[in-house]
């Protein structure tokens, strides 16, 4: 009497484990880059908020205010507290603004009577490059503050420059881009 094999062959379990492990090789470095962009995000949104703050600041008392690197340390792969390293009358405080919840960048601003320059740095991939993001708030006569952690310049898609001002944008090219 012929036997009913009911199950899988071993040939068939290892063709579904080898299609797995293809499915897998494909999707985890397209999730790993996507969360990498996701965390550059933040530079962004806080930039924005910390040059909200310095025109907030400028209006009432007629000047920008500088603001040392905080936290410490250059920001990397791994979410941390904020904490403002800056003198008193020389930090995020006085200027009113604290990031909210944990971060992965380091944020400082440079700054004069009537411009200012503010930037985000962090290690997010690990490989010891910083990306830096950055705003520069000229002053009346196009004059304008250098921007912190050695940034040159914005990188300006459209011109293929380092020329952009009153924006928010990255220090080199591949900076959020092709680093992830």
């Amino acid at each position: 009497m012929p036997r009913k094999n009911s199950g899988f062959t071993l040939i068939e379990l290892m063709i579904v484990v080898v299609i797995i492990g293809i499915l897998a090789a494909t999707a985890i470095p397209g999730y790993q880059k996507f969360q990498l962009r996701s965390k550059t995000s933040e530079a962004k949104v806080n930039l924005a908020s910390i040059r909200t703050a310095e025109l907030t600041y400028s209006a009432e008392f007629g000047q920008f205010i500088e603001a040392d690197a905080s936290p410490a340390g250059l920001g990397g792969p791994q979410s941390r507290s904020f904490v403002d390293e800056g003198d008193p009358g020389e930090n995020f405080m006085a200027l009113g603004w604290e990031p909210e919840g944990r971060i992965y960048f380091q944020y400082e601003v440079s700054a004069d009577t009537d411009a200012f320059s503010a930037a985000a740095r962090a290690n997010l991939d690990g490989d010891l490059v910083p990306q830096i993001w950055g705003y520069v708030q000229p002053a009346a006569d196009g004059d304008t503050e250098d921007i912190p952690f050695d940034c040159d310049g914005l990188y300006n898609p459209q011109s293929q420059q380092r020329d952009l001002t009153n924006s928010i944008g990255r220090c080199e090219s591949s900076h959020g881009q092709t680093v992830f």
